[in-house]
């Protein structure tokens, strides 16, 4: 249906905009700027600071222009005396409330109340303090919550709520004594939180941050007795430039590599290499799966936050999960098992360092399951459980490696382009394109062709799976056999997804699910703005790479044939089986949903 288009007034200009929108959209739209704190466009628009503003003609006080509407004739003024004069008592009433440690808060110059102090000229502290200061929580691995550093803004709520369905924090108290919790006050450690740190990404300043580890990885650096080895994931190349002053999406993989060795890292490696290991592994077992009408329909096992919440909502369904480890997991694995074999090198003394654009990556990294190198050495060298280490030791997310390139000086913009180290830093295209929505679809969907086929593809890129759509879907035929895929971003369309499967009404032989929008390449742990047009100019980025990668399909990587040649042997075999694959745990589920009887139900269907 067509928008009627409605004349209306903005500080005396006449201008055209759809009948209905909210004021501060029409503003936008004329060019005019109007500053927020509690609206975020797509996740939450709740009015709750006021800073927002504007006079309306006919209204007798001012009204908040993110949920007031323009229709016919409105006129709007967006700068007046009245209006400087509220937004900045309104900023003033926050800041009364609000620990004054800038400088050492990891939001320090990336904190929209500070910007927006700064730009209303607020220089006086006029308002004393009202509220009590609230312990920190520190329950979980991949986030710290600072109470007292939240505005009741709601973003985080929303986006954890609307996008992802999660429901782990929610608002608790009234009044003076309103706060985000989590169920219970149990912290996000002991709820249903997928530690996908889509909170954090929103949040508008520090209340909500990545458990920051660069302290305990310089120490790492500086310890002559460790072989300290990175791996960078394939959203972090189109992130972290951002992060260092660069322009939105840039591609920096070469000046990446660099800056790693430069902070001291004895070999720098990429996650590529076992994303395509991945692809090899996860292929071979949807294919295992179709031919001995095995569960069905295989879903994707890359991303952890998906993973946690496939284990606190659909834990009845868990066989629907690829067993493959992610490809973090499984570098982990393969470093210090057949890399530390072939270097001569101890895996005790070995720490393996990911730099990842997900907090829930971090969770991954210490869940109990993730030490098969440690079991695979165990028996053949006598070692006791005091010698235990984890695959990977240490996971940063691209704001965290910002950090430790700006307190290292180094000047990234001036790094120049140098490569990957080998044996295990080699990749395709098809590995880059993880980073994306669809993109570990496509490249299953190149390999499987082809081992089903044996013919080379005419052409490699499966468009139909890529783009900003909640939820893909295409048809693929395999020699005769046509199946169905699905692809779903953010953990509302998986779950979606999910629930078809549930009712038996999916029609999907494999299904791609990625925790954030847009992929990895929306991560939680990416830099702050993290926009739709940021995220689109990161993706046009990461299919750039694929397109000059000279390889694009896994299985030609040379070195993972190598790998199963010396090694692993086959996929799926039986050493494969022990350092790439995994299991999942049915856990519980507390959340801030419907009402407290639900809630109580719930808890106590765990208890059982």
């Amino acid at each position: 249906m067509e928008t009627k288009m409605i004349n209306i007034k903005i500080n005396g200009s006449d201008y055209q905009a759809p009948d209905g929108i909210p004021i501060l959209d029409a503003c936008k739209r004329a060019g005019i700027e109007i500053p927020t704190l509690c609206y975020l466009e797509d996740v939450s628009r709740n009015s709750s600071c006021g800073v927002c503003v504007v006079e309306v003609k006919g209204a007798r006080s001012l009204v908040r222009s993110c949920t007031a509407c323009v229709h016919e004739g409105t006129e709007i003024v967006t700068n007046s005396a009245r209006i400087r004069d509220a937004r900045k008592t309104n900023v003033e009433l926050i800041l009364a409330n609000h620990p004054k440690d800038c400088l050492s808060c990891l939001r320090n110059q990336n904190c929209e109340l500070q910007t927006i102090a700064s730009d209303l000229g607020v220089k006086d502290d006029r308002f004393v303090r009202t509220k009590k200061e609230l312990p920190l929580d520190t329950s979980s691995s991949s986030l710290i919550r600072d109470p007292n550093k939240c505005i009741l803004c709601g973003r985080c709520i929303a986006v954890c709520g609307t996008v992802q369905t999660v429901y782990a924090i929610g608002l608790s108290g009234r009044g003076i004594k309103t706060k985000v919790s989590t169920y219970m006050e149990k912290g996000l450690g002991n709820v249903a939180c997928t530690n996908c740190g889509q909170c954090a990404l929103v949040c508008p300043t520090g209340a909500i941050v990545e458990r920051d580890d660069t302290d305990d990885v310089f120490e790492e650096l500086m310890n002559p007795d460790k072989v300290v080895v990175v791996q960078t994931a394939p959203a972090i190349r189109v992130g972290i430039g951002e992060a260092m002053g660069m322009e939105s999406g840039s591609l920096v993989t070469g000046k990446m590599v660099a800056g790693l060795r430069r902070l001291g890292f004895n070999k720098v490696f990429d996650t590529q290499f076992t994303a395509d290991l991945t692809i090899m592994e996860e292929g071979h077992e949807l294919l295992k799966r179709i031919s001995n009408k095995g569960t069905l329909p295989m879903i994707t096992s890359c991303s952890p936050g998906w993973i946690k919440f496939a284990e606190h909502f659909f834990p009845n369904s868990l066989s629907h999960l690829s067993t493959c480890k992610s490809p973090q997991q499984m570098f982990g694995s393969v470093a210090k098992t057949y890399y530390a074999a072939k270097m001569g090198i101890d895996p005790r003394k070995m720490v393996v360092v990911s730099i990842m654009p997900c907090t829930a990556k971090k969770y991954e990294a210490k869940r109990p399951e993730m030490m098969s190198a440690f079991e695979h050495w165990k028996d053949k060298k006598g070692w006791s459980q005091d010698d235990a280490f984890y695959d990977v030791d240490y996971v940063l997310t691209t704001r965290e490696l910002a950090r430790m390139f700006k307190e290292s000086g180094i000047q990234f913009s001036n790094l120049p382009v140098e490569e990957f180290d080998n044996p295990i830093g080699e990749s395709t295209g098809a590995a880059v394109i993880f980073g994306a929505t669809g993109g570990v679809m496509e490249a299953a969907l190149r390999t499987v062709y082809e081992v089903v086929t044996g013919k080379p593809l005419a052409n490699v890129n499966f468009t139909a799976v890529r783009g900003m759509e909640g939820i893909k879907e295409a048809e693929v035929d395999l020699n005769g056999t046509t199946i169905k895929v699905a692809v779903a971003h953010t953990l509302g369309n998986a779950r979606k997804l999910f629930e078809q499967i549930e009712k038996k009404e999916s029609p999907y032989a494999f299904i791609e699910v990625m925790t954030c929008p847009g992929g990895c390449l929306g991560g939680g742990g990416q830099p702050i703005p993290t926009t739709w047009d940021i995220r689109k100019k990161r993706a046009e980025s990461i299919y750039q790479e694929d397109l000059n990668k000279p390889l694009r399909k896994s299985h030609e990587n040379p070195h993972i044939a190598a790998l199963y040649k010396e090694f692993l042997k086959e996929p799926l075999g039986h050493l494969s089986h022990h350092l790439l694959h995994t299991t999942y745990e049915k856990r519980g589920l507390f959340v801030w949903k419907s009402n407290g009887v639900e809630k109580k139900k719930k808890e106590m269907e765990h208890a059982k």
